[in-house]
């Protein structure tokens, strides 16, 4: 059974469409990756799944429970973690207080363990908290009473590269238990290291759903090349070469002028194994095969109709 299945699930505010009939599935124990700028509906999808606002027509069913039956979800809830984008904790309370508050509502069996892994300064009021400290008291609300499903909005925001590091970690550790995350984010790094799929929504529409690394394969690598002499045009004349920069170096004053070289860069979605024999007669000072960012990805995604 899969944990999360939206079914033409639709929010429309009148002027806006937040969703447009969204249809996928989230499967036990993956990472998913809902991806979007701000604005594109992440958040109003989130909201619905757990029942904070309803849907204008069409239904999603989380763990098994329609979010449109109140008492039902509610039972489902209890097997749910969820980080809010804004954690909205009461800043006159210290953050004991805030995870006793929710250890009163659903228990706290990995309350201690949670703490010593990410550390927030529970003894100070939430007043004095950074955006970072926050996060990390939200992460262990989140995960406190052991759910089976977690809803992640926006989770690193504001936490320093460490703590994201211990966080891709953590969460690694917890699909490895079996347990589904639902992650949404704008973050495509994050999501590129962390999710086994991708969800695209763009302004209220489901762009396409793929594993990431078929996002990956569809952004091809970057093609990072340092010669000596300029190399021939029509040895790059070749299928999948895409958007071809080239510019020559003279040194740096004051060095050798035998420094000098000319680069070319370009993204290529071909295959490796025929882009090399072009550059064989080349003489070569550096070849640099990278892997292309998901944000090329994603911005193919939002741009014209074309594009997409």
């Amino acid at each position: 059974m899969a944990v999360i299945e939206l079914e033409g699930l639709t929010k429309d505010y009148g002027e806006v469409v937040a969703n447009d009939s969204l249809e996928f599935t989230v499967e036990r124990g993956e990472i998913f990756g809902f991806l979007g700028p701000n604005g594109a509906g992440k958040t109003t999808t989130i909201r619905m799944l757990l029942g904070f606002i309803s849907p204008t027509s069409g239904t999603a069913r989380v763990l098994g429970e329609d979010v449109r039956e109140e008492r039902s979800l509610l039972e489902a809830k209890r097997r749910i973690g969820y980080l809010s984008d804004e954690p909205g904790f009461d800043e006159q309370q210290t953050g004991t207080d805030v995870l006793d508050l929710h250890a009163s509502i659903k228990g706290d069996s990995r309350r201690e363990e949670l703490l010593e892994l990410f550390d927030p300064p529970v003894e100070r009021r939430i007043r004095e908290y950074s955006q970072g400290n926050a996060r990390k008291l939200g992460i262990v609300t989140a995960f406190m009473h052991d759910p089976d499903l977690v809803i992640l909005d926006e989770p690193t925001n504001g936490l320093d590269p460490l703590m994201r590091q211990r966080f891709a970690d953590f969460l690694r550790a917890e699909r490895q238990r079996g347990v589904t995350v639902f992650f949404s984010s704008h973050n495509l790094s994050e999501v590129r290291r962390l999710c086994d799929r991708v969800g695209i929504i763009r302004e209220g529409k489901l762009v396409t759903i793929e594993p990431v690394d078929a996002l990956l394969r569809r952004s091809g690598k970057v093609i990072r090349i340092r010669s000596v002499d300029p190399i021939p045009i029509d040895a790059l004349d070749l299928e999948g070469v895409h958007d071809l920069e080239t510019s020559v170096s003279d040194g740096h004053e004051g060095t050798d002028p035998s420094t000098a070289f000319t680069e070319c860069v370009f993204t290529f979605t071909g295959d490796i194994n025929a882009l090399l024999p072009r550059l064989a007669d080349d003489e070569l000072i550096d070849l640099a095969i990278e892997e292309a960012p998901l944000e090329d990805v994603f911005m193919r995604f939002y741009g014209g109709e074309d594009d997409v």
